[in-house]
């Protein structure tokens, strides 16, 4: 069995506390575009803590991709696969293409593990907004796109994201896990049992401490 790391829905709302304070301060996004399903709950999280008095709640769009194929026998796991499946794009009777264009737009999923769906998901809609700014003839305009994830893998990555958005810190991840099993609270059938495992992991960490601190 692979190691598993349990995460509340606790958990999950504060890391997008923690987070938003950098990318409404620094990012200031005008479009959410979630990836599904793990990007839908972190999203709208994260749009509660990214409110600015007198404007606009920030839209959320949703895209859905698909890289894991198969389902392990004993537990929640599952295979990477080796082709992103497109199976969500934006819905474009309700994302006019202004919105896009010339906007800092914010890509939101739950986990970086291969990096091959980012990868995907940052590819695939820079194409889209180079389209839409031709179109409108508005090639000069800048377009910038930022990746927030909940945890992210150190391990080494298939997918790579571009080079001006790592140097120039356009990607966040609110913590940096080992190559583990995430297993996030959306995805449990028996949510009193995630809990319980998720606490049960807690209390194993504070008492291997030396000393208990």
């Amino acid at each position: 069995m692979a190691n598993r790391k349990y995460i509340t829905y606790n958990e999950v709302h504060k890391l997008c506390q923690n987070a938003a304070p950098k990318i409404l301060s620094e990012w200031k996004p005008s479009l959410m575009i979630a990836i599904g399903g793990g990007g839908y709950v972190p999203a709208r999280i994260l749009r509660s803590f990214l409110k600015t008095p007198g404007s606009p709640n920030i839209p959320i769009q949703a895209i859905g991709l698909s890289l894991y194929e198969k389902l392990a026998t004993d537990g929640p796991e599952e295979a990477a696969g080796h082709t992103v499946t497109r199976t969500q794009w934006l819905d474009f009777s309700a994302v006019k293409q202004s919105d896009l264009v010339g906007r800092n737009i914010l890509i939101v999923d739950e986990v970086d593990d291969t990096r091959t769906t980012l990868q995907y998901a940052v590819q695939e809609l820079k194409k889209d907004v180079e389209e839409a700014a031709k179109l409108m003839g508005r090639e000069g305009e800048e377009t910038r796109f930022f990746v927030f994830v909940l945890h992210n893998k150190d391990k080494p990555k298939k997918g790579a994201l571009p080079d001006d958005m790592m140097k120039e810190g356009r990607y966040l991840a609110a913590e940096t896990v080992g190559d583990e099993w995430c297993c996030y609270p959306w995805e449990a059938t028996n949510i009193d049992e995630h809990d319980r495992l998720a606490n049960e992991a807690a209390l194993k960490k504070v008492t291997a401490k030396p000393n208990g601190n």
